[in-house]
């Protein structure tokens, strides 16, 4: 992969990094409040809202450790290379996901 191309995947990863840790920073959980009688489908409410936020920011957290692990690949010199098989990934794939680590026949196998 010629260094230009590499360099645009770089700038999208740091990119895609920003934005996570921007959103990981953004999602902030509320502490539960003290709960009075009658308030119940408050507090129910403000659960769901925690748990959805919660789950936003682990799968932020998780994309973002995805995104680190393609920078390390870059910098070894081994991005673009499937880490199971260690055929090349297609570029297609690559500029669609940059932080891909598997190729399209190895992601299938491996069923995600």
């Amino acid at each position: 992969m010629n260094p230009r191309r590499l360099q645009g995947f770089r700038d999208a990863l740091l990119a895609e990094r920003a934005r996570l840790v921007q959103e990981i920073e953004e999602v902030e959980p509320e502490p539960p409040g003290q709960t009075t009688y009658g308030s119940q489908a408050a507090a129910a409410s403000h659960v769901s809202a925690q748990q959805r936020d919660l789950a936003l920011r682990d799968r932020a957290e998780r994309q973002k450790a995805q995104v680190d692990a393609a920078l390390e690949r870059l910098e070894e010199g081994t991005f673009g290379r499937c880490r199971s098989c260690g055929d090349p990934i297609a570029e297609e794939r690559l500029d669609a996901l940059p932080w891909a680590a598997l190729c399209i026949d190895c992601q299938r196998k491996e069923g995600r």
